[in-house]
């Protein structure tokens, strides 16, 4: 009993987290946080371990896999897949293990939301690479003749295609997952359950730190953190109405009436299984799934479309539902 407690005192919220993550990858990496938390290890230290892992595993998607290099290539492309999916567990241990021993940062919580971004820089660039080299399935498929021009036409097509899919497409869309999470957490638990972020006072903290003459990577990361939040708030103008107007009339969201608060957490939890989607593992099994099959190119047109026409249902129903209950206000 005492560990199933705990157990659950290591998750933000069982409601956020997807079937997978509750029955399997949550368990293990709970495990995982107790070990690391007999040996005293800090959570940024796992988070800088599940940096370096996912880039390492970059390496081995640019290799060809089973129909360009038989089942050498297939195994290569699955070592790839291991280090990313262990990146991944890394990845949520350093939460739960925060939440195990109580330490918390702003600094943590910066580098839990680069991690993902740190991993697919230098996965998508050799994604790239891969498909200049082996590219005969797509252009056998399109009719397109297979010589040095073609080549470096499409190529640069595939790399303006990884820089939208990389940063506007999965960047934009997780930091979007991530915000409409912190929003329900804020609800059903309250702010002190909630990492929901302000900008102003993040530009407030900067000052601090300014002020203090502190370091150039703590000011650096504070700035990377404000240019985050401004995105998730732009993202969210029918929500960030609905806290100005909550602020305004009843001081914050915890003091707006109850009936009001909980219509907006049984709104927002059933929309909260569209937006795990969002997050990694969907994404991730997409991703796979074309490495496998020797296409990895293709995954980029499925973040900026298919995920993309995700990101906005779940973007347009929260935004909905946000301007409804603002008028109750």
């Amino acid at each position: 009993m005492e560990q199933k407690q705990g157990y659950q005192a290591s998750l933000k919220s069982i409601e956020t987290e997807d079937w997978l993550d509750l029955h399997v990858i949550r368990p293990l990496c709970y495990q995982i946080a107790r070990l690391f938390a007999v040996f005293d290890i800090h959570p940024n230290t796992v988070t800088i371990w599940s940096m370096i892992i996912g880039v390492i595993s970059a390496y081995f998607f640019a290799q060809t896999s089973f129909y360009y290099n038989g089942t050498t290539g297939l195994l290569i492309n699955l070592i790839g897949v291991i280090l990313l999916m262990w990146a991944d567990i890394f990845d949520c241990v350093d939460g739960q293990l925060a939440r195990l021993t109580g330490k918390k940062s702003p600094i943590g919580r910066i580098l839990d939301g680069m991690a993902g971004f740190v991993w697919f820089i230098p996965i998508y660039l050799c994604i790239v690479y891969r498909f200049y080299l082996h590219h005969d399935i797509e252009f056998s498929f399109l009719g397109i003749e297979n010589n040095e021009q073609n080549t470096l036409i499409a190529t640069g097509i595939v790399l303006i295609l990884s820089f939208i899919s990389g940063f506007q497409g999965m960047g934009g869309q997780q930091r979007v997952a991530d915000y409409y999470i912190q929003v329900h957490l804020l609800f059903l638990k309250g702010e002190e359950g909630s990492e929901l972020d302000h900008s102003d006072i993040q530009r407030q903290k900067l000052k601090e730190l300014q002020d203090r003459k502190a370091s150039w990577a703590e000011i650096a990361f504070q700035k990377s953190y404000i240019d985050y939040t401004v995105k998730q708030e732009k993202a969210t103008p029918e929500f960030q109405n609905f806290v100005a107007l909550a602020t305004q009339k009843y001081g914050g969201i915890g003091q707006i009436p109850s009936a009001i608060r909980e219509e907006f957490h049984k709104e927002s939890l059933a929309l909260i299984k569209w937006n795990g989607l969002l997050t990694f593992n969907f994404r991730a099994a997409f991703f796979f799934m074309f490495c496998l099959l020797d296409v990895p190119a293709l995954n980029f047109v499925w973040e900026i479309v298919g995920m993309g026409l995700l990101t906005a249902y779940v973007q347009h129903r929260h935004e909905a539902f946000s301007k409804r209950l603002a008028a109750k206000l």
